[in-house]
């Protein structure tokens, strides 16, 4: 049982077996703050569990979603010692917002968070970032040389030139890849940088505690064109004027080098902590439902809808979002439609949800055929940017109104399903649900019904608990 405490704190009065070819960078500077508020869960049992951790090995996950990053820290067989969580700070550069400097603070905070008592226990660390979040750096200083581009951002000025190097629907081969991002800067910088480096947001984030600079994981570097499937580059890409740029490759979860000397004196670590390569952290929500046997799979209901299935078979499908991270020796294939969330909390309040589902029969199909979509435009499993909302004609029932909504979604999710076992996927035997309308029981068993699979609310769907569980997977590997 987890109780849950909040802690304020108060103004501060100022504001593997791989070669490294590149030095790294040591600068390490941390950021007055604000006040701000860190809600943070332990164990009620404090006793017993000061008890339980002598001689015992923890294990650190830090997760830096969208608009705000948490821990995790587990023990070796999953349980939960401690969370925190923790909004960015906002800062300006100009006339845009200096993310790098929000991260880099809400990294630190983050390990200010964890309990002394903790701390000494902590053998393995990890930390997942968003997608296709970039960042070009000095390769000799880790500083950032161009303002982070976000995992939303596109840069369809590049997306010509990718496309022309690229095989035809490769993952590379959409505007808001990574890919994209580096060609769209190198156009307009890059040729002027003699020392430049590209990392993901975790990459350059698990470097402030490693010292390591250059180096990231098959799941960061999928969508700049790394192949996880021959463990390389392609040689398309390499022999592009801005491959120098490119970092070293590892395997998510691999032992990089101790925590920071500096770091471990500061914080309280003990002197054999090790910091270990990341992942994304729609990877890492993955891990956390410990889907790990082929047909598995997890869809996670939040603002948009979006599915996860553990295969054998690698897919890949520009023209439908689908594309296939590797999860060891098999893959982990997605796709993500623009339903969901945000489309019930545009016509019902979040009071209205909760009491008309209450009165839903969900045995019973439901005759409306909608289309939900907060504005035209669909991903997946329909690729059509101009693919129009449908959610009339809308009885005068909102029971009934809210029903045919939900079993809407459902079809979808279940059109997205098939479409991934159409393209050579392993069919899905059994669905996690994660986000949150995991919560709502009767939309789980209309999408039962609709899915004619079985569908329950994941254990645990934090990024960071997954990340938790990738540092295991590190320690576990530990030669350094």
């Amino acid at each position: 049982m987890l109780g849950a405490i909040s802690v304020t704190h108060p103004a501060s009065t100022t504001l593997s077996s791989w070669t490294y070819s590149r030095t790294s960078g040591n600068r390490l500077f941390l950021s007055g703050y604000k006040p701000r508020t860190v809600s943070m869960s332990l164990s009620n049992n404090r006793s017993s569990n000061k008890k339980q951790l002598e001689g015992e090995s923890l294990y650190l996950g830090l997760d830096f979603g969208t608009s705000g990053a948490r821990f995790a820290i587990i023990d070796i067989v999953g349980t939960i010692q401690a969370e925190a969580k923790r909004n960015y700070p906002i800062y300006l550069n100009g006339e845009s917002r200096d993310w790098a400097r929000s991260w880099k603070e809400t990294l630190f905070l983050l390990l200010e968070d964890i309990p002394l008592n903790l701390r000494k226990h902590i053998v393995s660390i990890s930390i997942d970032g968003t997608s296709a979040t970039t960042m070009i750096v000095d390769s000799d200083t880790g500083e950032p040389l161009w303002r982070p581009l976000l995992y939303n951002e596109s840069c369809p000025d590049a997306l010509p030139a990718v496309k022309s190097i690229a095989p035809p629907n490769h993952t590379v081969c959409t505007a808001s890849s990574t890919l994209c991002k580096l060609v769209s800067w190198w156009n307009q910088e890059g040729s002027n940088q003699k020392s430049a480096l590209l990392l993901h947001q975790a990459d350059w984030l698990l470097w402030l505690l490693h010292g390591k600079l250059g180096v990231s994981d098959y799941n960061n570097a999928l969508k700049v064109g790394y192949d996880p499937e021959v463990d390389s580059y392609p040689s398309w890409l390499v022999c592009q004027p801005y491959s120098h740029l490119l970092p070293s490759v590892v395997a998510p979860g691999t032992p990089i080098a101790c925590l920071k000397e500096e770091l471990r004196n500061k914080f309280g670590f003990q002197k054999q902590c090790v910091v270990c390569s990341g992942t994304t952290d729609s990877i890492a929500a993955f891990l956390a439902a410990r889907a790990t046997q082929p047909g598995k799979a997890v869809t996670s209901l939040g603002s948009t809808l979006a599915i996860k299935l553990l295969s054998n078979t690698r897919i890949e499908d520009s023209r439908f979002g689908v594309y296939s991270h590797r999860l060891d020796d098999k893959w982990l294939v997605g796709g993500a439609s623009n339903t969901g969330g945000v489309v019930l909390r545009q016509i019902f309040t979040d009071d209205q949800l909760e009491k008309l589902s209450e009165q839903i029969n969900p045995s019973q199909i439901s005759l409306l055929d909608y289309y939900p979509l907060p504005k035209a435009g669909e991903r997946f499993p329909i690729a059509d940017p101009e693919l129009a909302p449908r959610l009339l004609p809308r009885p005068e029932n909102d029971v009934e109104y809210l029903h045919g909504i939900l079993e809407s979604i459902a079809r979808i999710e279940a059109k997205g399903y098939g479409l991934l076992k159409e393209l050579g996927a392993t069919e899905v035997d059994q669905v996690f649900t994660a986000g949150g309308g995991a919560k709502n029981e009767k939309w789980t068993k209309i999408r039962e019904r609709v899915l004619g699979l079985p569908v329950s609310r994941a254990d645990q769907t934090e990024a960071a608990y997954g990340t938790a569980l990738l540092a295991i997977k590190g320690d576990q590997q530990n030669i350094l």
